[in-house]
């Protein structure tokens, strides 16, 4: 017997901070009731609906990496009509994407049906590192780089900047490109840090996440994780 949300979330429908929701919304019907309580526990032959569909128990586990288009939303669908990252990958399966990234912003984004491996991502204590490129006003000063290396704080918490470069300087244009890896998921948290040095950022991308980056992939292109990469995935600690 496992908890509900933990089996949907294996079954591949969504991850399971999304089944929680499903749960708590009376999304979920088990044998034949609706199910509002996190806690409960299912068994292998219990059957389970969610919106009218019963959960296929067999589906085929599907891996992807995007290179994220500027205007694209990180999300399943959108209300307003826009385009979507699931969108911009050709499979049937009910993929989502791990995490987000903004809607200007550009880069490696993962897309999958595995909610096992969608929460072990996401999850806070695996310290999973992203590396972005963020272009910036202005040029980084010593003070700047003296507070980068201490860590930021933000909502009262520091956030470690565990790397970072100036990659280069326009001195006409009065911008620089810098490069740096964190391990936090909070919401516009890399242009968050910048503004916090009185820098906005003009331009940002993510380039790395953990060992995967977005090498050979142009905007809007993807590619299938291979079971390599998906096993090292896993095992990240």
């Amino acid at each position: 017997m496992e908890r509900l949300q933990k089996v949907i979330a294996s079954y591949g429908y969504t991850s399971r901070r999304k089944a929680e929701e499903l749960i708590k919304n009376e999304k979920v019907i088990v044998n034949g009731k609706v199910v509002t309580e996190l806690g409960t526990k299912v068994g292998p032959d219990d059957l389970i609906t969610i919106d009218g569909v019963l959960i296929n128990k067999d589906v085929k586990r599907e891996y992807y990496i995007l290179n994220k288009p500027r205007q694209v939303i990180s999300s399943v669908t959108d209300n307003a009509g826009r385009i979507t990252v699931t969108d911009l990958i050709n499979t049937d399966a009910r993929i989502y994407p791990v995490g987000r990234l903004d809607y200007d912003t550009t880069g490696l984004i993962i897309l999958t049906n595995d909610g096992d491996l969608a929460n072990h991502l996401m999850h806070p204590s695996f310290e999973v590192e992203k590396t972005y490129i963020a272009k910036i006003e202005g040029f980084l000063s010593k003070d700047d780089i003296i507070k980068l290396k201490k860590g930021i704080m933000l909502d009262n918490r520091r956030v470690d900047i565990k790397k970072f470069k100036i990659k280069s300087k326009d001195l006409e244009k009065k911008t620089s490109l810098i490069e740096l890896t964190i391990v936090e998921g909070r919401n516009h948290v890399v242009k968050r840090i910048f503004k916090e040095l009185n820098h906005d950022v003009i331009r940002l991308s993510r380039v790395g996440y953990a060992f995967l980056t977005t090498k050979g992939l142009k905007f809007g292109e993807y590619r299938a994780l291979t079971i390599k990469e998906i096993k090292k995935l896993y095992n990240l600690k």
